[in-house]
């Protein structure tokens, strides 16, 4: 059994963090009427179906075109430049596959007709003594795999002093 090359290894994890990520959004839109919440531990956790229009904590909210676009042209220079972020380790290559996999999940999301907004369904939160909550932003596993895939990036420059001396895989094995 040969082993798998770095380029198979990310698209591979890529491939189960996108699946994994419009699966889960697929059960959000069936169990969840738009802006509904299903608490799961009172005071800590509620599932939510939230549209998000815009990036991170809905900021550039109203600007899904060009949010696809930058989202589009993000992900085909990371393909390109994959050997400045790590891809020749196996770190590199789990965290590319995490940050390839998210982008691609939260991009369909964009681009599909019948969702044009970016579905965010987990949501952290207290309640506050007056009864309000204070809450972090609803997200899904596309944007956790690419908050992830972005800090193993950060550990892996931080830990390599210089670039690593071996070669990036080819393109297209």
């Amino acid at each position: 059994m040969t082993a798998l090359s770095p380029n198979r290894r990310i698209a591979g994890l890529a491939a189960v963090i996108f699946a994994a990520d419009q699966i889960s959004k697929a059960a959000v839109l069936k169990y969840l009427g738009f802006a509904e919440e299903k608490i799961i531990l009172p005071g800590c956790f509620k599932f939510v179906h939230w549209g998000n229009t815009g990036a991170a904590w809905s900021m550039f909210a109203d600007n899904n075109k060009m949010l696809a676009l930058v989202a589009a042209l993000a992900l085909v220079v990371l393909v390109f430049t994959r050997r400045h972020f790590g891809a020749a380790t196996r770190l590199g290559q789990f965290a590319l596959g995490l940050i390839f996999g998210g982008i691609c999940g939260n991009l369909l999301d964009r681009l599909l007709p019948s969702r044009q907004h970016v579905v965010d369904f987990l949501r952290f939160y207290i309640n506050r003594a007056d009864g309000s909550e204070l809450g972090f932003p609803a997200f899904n596993i596309a944007d956790s795999a690419i908050c992830v895939g972005v800090g193993l990036i950060f550990i892996l420059n931080w830990k390599q002093s210089k670039p690593p001396k071996t070669p990036a895989p080819p393109l297209f094995n």
